[in-house]
């Protein structure tokens, strides 16, 4: 890879991890931006040659700060997420789904805004989304709105900001910590009654999708694409 630069911002935990050490094995410089004083403290024990950085993606000025010090960067991977915005829609809390939207579409536009005077000629911006945008979940109708905003984006940015190439990663269902907030028996059975239903049979691992987020952000032909790597969950109706 010739010594290319890439950061990920929310690369502490999950798909934003997974992604920074193939980025790193495949001989990238990799810079990792996360809010978590100890998520950073243990990648810095786990993974050392990750370089970590202590960065807000909502936070403008902390973003830039993070970019000032890396200099030029080539790849720009935005993984930032959170766990607000489901539910049925007549129940749905607003001022939650108003908090997701400042997490993840808000977080991630303020990112790419703030990296696009560092990003080379020849640079990429791959963002994570969820194949929420693209299904017809109950109880999803939040996250699709959060989603689809990001993906909406997709295609235009990739005209405006050619020869930089912009892509989106859509995950299904995988297994990472955004899962956390169910009881493990309970998330052990919703994954087994899901995966029985998907037409890959298994949940993805967050080591899957990484794979496909490297090969937004790396291969030279590849923009203005929104890569579905949901395990065909757009296909089928989920009981």
């Amino acid at each position: 890879m010739n010594e290319r630069t890439a950061l990920v911002v929310g690369g502490t935990s999950g798909i934003g991890l997974a992604t920074a050490r193939q980025l790193r094995a495949a001989g990238a410089v990799v810079h990792v931006a996360g809010r978590s004083k100890e998520r950073l403290e243990a990648l810095a024990v786990s993974d050392p040659e990750l370089i970590g950085h202590r960065a807000d993606g909502g936070d403008r000025e902390q973003v830039a700060a993070v970019l000032e010090a890396i200099g030029t960067l080539d790849w720009l991977v935005v993984a930032l997420s959170g766990a607000e915005g489901a539910g049925p829609f007549a129940e749905l809390d607003l001022g939650a789904l108003r908090g997701a939207f400042e997490a993840k579409f808000w977080g991630q536009l303020t990112t790419v805004q703030a990296a696009l005077p560092h990003l080379s000629e020849n640079g990429s911006v791959t963002l994570v989304t969820a194949i929420s945008a693209r299904t017809g979940l109950p109880g999803t109708a939040g996250l699709a709105a959060v989603n689809g905003a990001l993906e909406a984006m997709i295609r235009p940015l990739a005209v405006e900001l050619a020869p930089r190439r912009i892509n989106a990663v859509s995950p299904g269902l995988v297994d990472t910590p955004w899962w956390s907030g169910l009881p493990q028996d309970a998330r052990e059975s919703y994954f087994a009654q899901v995966a029985a239903q998907l037409p890959t049979r298994r949940i993805a691992s967050a080591e899957d999708v990484a794979e496909v987020v490297v090969l937004a952000a790396t291969n030279r032909n590849l923009t203005g694409t929104v890569l579905e790597a949901d395990g065909g969950l757009r296909l089928t109706t989920i009981n």
